[in-house]
């Protein structure tokens, strides 16, 4: 499995608590995140909102990046590209890392 992280930002203008538009949209992929993951095979680990900051973090774990990079080109999750700038970075644990690091 492959850990990514996604890292989402919007403006306050943007911000579902206060845009109709951007609230309809992630009441979307909300209702249908479960379906939309299985499909690709993809596991929500976890997601953190800092409020202030307008910052979503999230935590997925994926069989490829061909799978994670399927999943986020759903029609569902491209909606929240209209509102959100979206990174997304692969990542490792510490104990995989330093696995890599002895084995230098």
């Amino acid at each position: 499995m492959v850990t990514f992280l996604v890292i989402s930002r919007h403006s306050p203008a943007d911000c579902p608590a206060h845009n109709e538009k951007s609230r309809k949209s992630m009441a979307e992929v909300m209702s249908k995140l479960p379906e939309l993951l299985a499909k690709h095979g993809v596991k929500m680990v976890g997601s953190w909102v800092v409020h202030t900051e307008h910052l979503v973090v999230e935590v997925y774990e994926a069989p490829s990046y061909e799978a994670m990079t399927a999943c986020s080109m759903e029609p569902e999750f491209m909606a929240l590209s209209t509102w959100n700038t979206t990174e997304y970075k692969i990542a490792m644990t510490l104990e995989e890392t330093w696995k890599m690091v002895q084995a230098q």
